[in-house]
């Protein structure tokens, strides 16, 4: 079937779930094979229904396909013989025995004895390994968890699990193209076409009147609201399309998890798992967690999201595919653009295409460059000099194979694969495309010298890296002969050669931990393996994302494992592995669909990624998914340029398309380059041979190295990454005098105590409102909308003049705004006492409609008109709490005075889930649109996260409230922090900053026993300020980052003196785009906007970091970005 075809499967489906054809849905499912609902599945198995199971499963995989696809029937089969025999319905557990089971007898005869002697017990449970079989619901429960491991790790499932990201309604769009177009053919188009058949094509009649509305303006076909909705809330946001799976990294290297996961429920009868440790590295567990299944996600991704499978690889080499988990890191910088090599410090001229460069571990200017006719060249890049070129030769032609010889006369083409140094750079390695590596030993200055010349492989040597296994340096290498070897670096003799590749081996990735030496190997066909320093072969035989060209690396300490491959179709993927669980953590996103070249990547000071693509250098944050930032170079880049950091992480090298290197620094690297310009090479030579003239004797390089370790002098302690690459623990900075100027400076709380220190205005308000319950700004930050306790609604409005440009502003008075009917907006409420209901809304991205409830039915009202388009919901029991899904506004989020939280979709009516965790009422809802989560929380103190893909609860957690302080004022109320990953808890008795994946605080601020108690919290646009109201109307300003208090507003500088002193604020907004602009919503229904002074700009000055303190968040993005969404206040 055509790719086309196949897609138009995928449309099918989407439409025939959409119309609720479920039966239909399942059976195309089944019929067509591609696309395994694994939901569906589930319902399946945990109801019992065998022989749908089966069927349907029939559709993907028969019983012996492979050892997964039998490991999966068994299963199934098993757990229908268990069932028979606690029901006493011995007939029917000898049918199953007889009929279902019996075929794995010829797989494992001992296996089937064993379950046929369980009829003669009275219990099957008196068998020591079924003795924890609880009941029937639990061990479906159970089973079905393996069987979703073994479904994910069968290569016949790949590409199967995840239905592409699709638009709504697709094929309903294209439908509604082509009778556009058909429309747009017509010779005597109507205004007001009357499509009554999709059997023929369109054709209007004869002319009637005006020509038609341009069909772009007019669609044809749509999706109707039924009688007694409301029509869709406009356009939303797509849905990011789900990751591509790739095959895992299993932690063979680390500590087996100390639960083991059994075949079967409560026992291990079954293909068990091997408890041989030997085995368990050539044939690890599958992954033990998973992502929940998915029904039909939609989107605005067009394309889908593939996966492809290398070459020639057969249905029985089975290899584990990625389990991909939402597992990520606390965000832990505050980026600044000093941190970044935006500048062009230098520009070099090679000659020749450099192919592969390299710094050298201790002195930070000294740049190796192969290229890509074997030239060599060395560079200081301080003084700019070209130190050593050498063209490339054989050293002894004699001492080379015959097939290297005639292979040099039949081509004497050679191309540089890769240079790198050794560890402590008294060595460095060139691994070039024909057969043979170079070692040169490097005396400082330009004395470089030949050391050894191995000829290493049949074919090129595809790359060289340098280790010390058993305390001894060695030289590795891989080939287009299959195999990885590795040489004594002192003799050259070769001491192993690992072969089990089945493709040229592309890269070697040496590395150590808990005291076991090991090295990864990728290879053409996609294959990873790793190799202990002896004969046993591989431990381990994975697919790399890519399936073509692999690299992998090692962060700068040793402790996160990363990898970037380029496929044949020019997909790239960069990810970071977890090793111990043999999953992938996180793919970066940002490459170009098709990239021009295989991507080469680097990390650096344990903080950054960076590639070459587009003609760029791309830069990740390693604990964000999302591009950081991306660098130009000022132009002259390479397609898919090489790139190299120096070890500090202060320069980087990159190549262009005029045969050089420009050498880009950071603020720390230029401070470094400008101590060295104006040196002569001489006097740097000098210098670098008086002070750091690296050891001359590789041989006695572990001893030197010992020796200054146990002097306390020498170099940083480092450890070895990938290919030898030795990169500092600690970021070490060129100490310049004046870096210490600013901090010199003593900070100090800015305090605003008078109304001049800073800018305030009160809204007018001529309707003697009461309380504002809910208050917030408008995403386009031109307007604030309040909520007041007497269910009413008030628009403020700013003017545009010449002085405003219509945005929100405490330097200018806006005005309430009612439309010309003069209606307000109020709502539906239950009773004669709203003041006593809970009110909430939401506002829909576009500003377009607000959703509100005061005790009542939740009412959606049109902004522009304030009518009320449609009620719905009515209490008892009340919505508490309101929350439009962040990629889709027809899908809405309620929390109820129940305490439960429903999942609506406004646009058919319906109640898609209904989610059951907290004790009381709902208080709090924020979605995360990267982490494809919602949290909760609620007037028991407690915290939930909710996966959305299935609305199952992940994690919860209850705040820890100080005794004899319970919560009486404010209910606890969350906002995510603009990185996604975190998010912002809100009560009486604290402020705290929470990780979301593992539901724990990163920062906490308790209010202090008898000091007045929080009322309300919120982020500011950036997240880099949290504004925060006290009951004594005191405002805090905290930094974000730190949680410590950066400006504190008292009353009388916003407050009129005739005031009384019982009100307070009860609600804080943020502005949409302007980080210093909040508003404060009072006790007595005032509203005041405040903004520094022009003078001042912002809020203080941040504290310094203590020890321990220093930020898990992220920085802010660039100028003019603003956060995605507002929380309801």
């Amino acid at each position: 079937m055509s790719s086309l075809s196949r897609e138009l499967v995928f449309l099918i489906l989407q439409f025939l779930d959409e119309e609720k054809f479920k039966e239909t849905v399942h059976k195309l499912e089944q019929e067509s094979g591609f696309y395994f609902n694994m939901k569906y599945f589930e319902d399946e198995v945990v109801n019992g229904n065998w022989d749908e199971v089966e069927r349907y499963l029939g559709g993907f995989t028969k019983v012996d396909d492979n050892r997964y696809s039998m490991k999966i029937f068994f299963e199934i089969r098993k757990q229908k013989y268990l069932e028979a025999l606690d029901k006493h319905d011995r007939s029917k557990a000898v049918e199953i025995l007889v009929k279902d089971l019996k075929v794995f007898a010829s797989f494992n005869e001992e296996l089937f004895k064993e379950i046929t002697q369980l009829l003669t017990l009275e219990n099957f449970r008196e068998n020591e390994q079924l003795s924890k079989y609880g009941d029937t619901k639990s061990a479906r429960a159970i089973m079905f968890v393996e069987l979703k491991k073994l479904i994910e790790a069968n290569p016949l499932f790949r590409d199967k699990l995840q239905f592409p990201s699709l638009k709504n309604s697709r094929l309903r769009t294209l439908i509604n193209q082509s009778l556009n177009w058909q429309h747009q053919l017509c010779k005597n188009p109507r205004p007001n076409p009357d499509i009554k058949t999709l059997f023929v094509d369109h054709s209007c009649g004869q002319p009637n009147g005006a020509r038609a509305p341009s069909p772009a303006n007019n669609p044809l076909l749509g999706s109707m609201p039924k009688p007694g909705g409301f029509p869709p809330l406009g356009a939303h946001g797509p849905f990011q399309p789900s990751p591509t799976p790739v095959p895992p990294l299993a932690g063979w290297m680390s500590n087996p998890p100390a639960v083991t996961h059994p075949a079967v429920s409560g026992g291990a009868i079954g293909f068990g798992t091997p408890t041989n440790p030997a085995a368990l590295l050539k044939h690890p567990r599958t992954p033990t967690t998973a992502n929940p299944g998915m029904d039909y996600p939609s989107g605005d991704s067009d394309h889908i999201s593939k996966r492809t499978r290398p070459v020639g690889m057969s249905e029985e080499q089975v290899n584990l595919p990625v389990n991909m988990l939402p597992v990520t890191y606390p965000q832990s910088h505050n980026y600044q653009q000093d941190d970044f090599h935006k500048t062009v410090a230098r520009t070099l001229s090679q000659g020749s295409t450099p192919m592969s460069m390299d710094f050298h571990p201790l002195q930070q200017t000294l740049l190796l460059v192969g290229t890509n006719v074997g030239d060599i060249g060395l560079w200081d890049v301080g003084t700019k000099d070209r130190l050593v070129v050498r063209n490339f030769k054989v050293w002894d032609l004699s001492k080379c194979t015959m097939i290297l010889q005639a292979s040099l006369v039949k081509d004497p083409a050679v191309s540089v694969n890769r240079i790198i140094w050794s560890p402590d750079g008294t060595l460095f390695g060139v691994a070039y495309s024909r057969h043979i590596v170079q070692i040169y030993s490097y005396n400082g200055g330009d004395d470089i010298r030949q050391h050894l010349e191995i000829d290493a492989h049949i074919g090129g040597v595809n790359d060289i890296a340098f280790a010390h296994p058993n305390k001894q340096l060695c030289i590795i290498t891989c080939g287009d002969d299959k195999t990885i070897k590795v040489w004594e670096a002192t003799s050259g003799a070769k001491q192993f050669t690992f072969e089990g590749h089945e493709a040229p081996v592309y890269s070697v990735c040496p590395h150590y931990k808990e005291n076991i030496q090991f090295i990864f190997s990728t290879a053409l066909d996609g294959k990873i393996k790793a190799w202990l320093y002896d004969n046993m072969g591989s431990r381990v035989d994975y697919d790399a994302p890519g399936h073509w060209c692999t690299t992998m690396a090692y962060s700068a300490d040793g402790s996160r494992l990363f990898s970037c491959g380029t496929s044949k179709d020019g997909e790239s993927h960069l990810v970071e592995w977890n090793e111990s669980e043999g999953a992938v953590k996180r793919t970066y996103q940002g490459f170009r669909k098709r990239s021009m070249g295989v991507v080469q990547f680097d990390t650096t000071r344990n903080r950054f990624l960076a590639a070459g693509d587009e003609f760029m250098i791309k830069i990740w944050d390693m604990d964000s998914t999302g591009l950081l930032t991306t660098i130009d170079a000022d132009g002259g880049l390479i397609a898919s340029p090489r790139i190299r950091f120096n070890k500090e992480g202060t320069l980087l090298a990159v190549s262009t398309v005029d045969n050089g290197i420009k050498i880009l620094a950071n603020a720390d690297g230029l401070r470094l380059l400008r101590t060295l310009e104006n040196r002569s090479f001489d006097a740097s030579r000098n210098a670098s041979e008086a002070v750091t003239k690296p050891l001359i004797n590789p041989l006695t390089a572990a001893a030197n190295a010992a020796a200054a370790s146990s002097s306390g002098a020498g170099a940083p302690s480092a450890v070895t990454a990938m290919n030898g690459d030795t990169r500092s623990l600690v970021d070490v900075k060129p100490r310049i005098a004046d870096e210490s100027l600013d901090k010199s400076k003593a900070w100090k709380l800015m305090e605003i105590t008078e109304s001049t220190q800073c800018r305030s205005i009160k809204l007018a308000d001529n309707m003697r409102t009461s309380k504002i319950s809910r208050l917030i700004y408008t995403n386009s930050g031109l307007a604030i909308l309040a909520l007041t306790s007497s269910a009413v609604h008030l628009l403020w409005k700013w003017p545009r003049s010449d002085r405003n440009s219509g945005k929100a502003s405490a330097s200018v008075s806006p005005t309430l705004w009612q439309p010309p009917s003069g209606i307000l907006m109020t709502n539906d409420t239950t009773d004669n006492n709203p003041e006593e209901a809970v009110h909430c809304f939401a506002l829909s991205k576009n500003d377009s409609y607000v959703m509100s409830a005061s005790g009542g039915k939740i009412s959606l009202f049109n902004m522009m008109t304030f009518k009320t388009m449609t009620t719905f919901m009515p209490a008892p029991p009340a919505a508490t709490f309101l929350a439009f899904h962040p990629q889709d506004n027809n899908i809405i989020a309620i929390g109820m005075d129940d305490s439960t939280i429903q999942i609506y979709n406004v646009r058919i009516d319906e109640v898609k889930s209904k989610l059951r965790g907290h004790s009381k009422r709902i208080t709090g809802l924020a979605f995360s649109n990267v982490l494809n989560v919602l949290v909760s929380s609620g007037a028991d103190a407690q915290l939930c996260v909710w996966n959305t893909d299935g609305w199952e609860k992940q994690k919860n957690r209850f705040l820890q409230i100080p005794s004899g302080r319970q919560s009486n004022i404010l209910d606890t109320r969350v906002q995510f922090h603009q990185d996604q990953m975190h998010f912002l808890v809100v009560h009486e008795t604290q402020i705290a900053i929470y990780e979301t994946t593992k539901l724990e605080p990163v920062k906490q601020w308790p209010v202090r026993e008898n000091s007045p108690p929080i009322t309300h919290a919120a982020f500011s646009c950036d997240s880099q300020l949290i504004y925060a109201s006290f009951m004594d109307a005191t405002v805090g300003i905290f930094n974000a980052s730190s949680l410590r208090l950066q400006c504190r507003i008292l009353p009388a500088s916003y407050l009129p003196p005739n005031i009384s002193p019982s009100v307070h604020p009860v609600v804080v907004a943020a502005h949409p785009s302007e980080a210093s602009q909040f508003a404060l919503g009072l006790t007595d229904g005032g509203v005041f906007v405040l903004e520094p002074l022009e003078s001042d700009r912002k809020w203080g000055n941040p504290p310094p970091v203590e020890n321990g303190s220093a930020s898990n968040l992220s920085a802010p993005p660039p100028n003019g970005a603003s956060s995605s969404d507002q929380p309801e206040r």
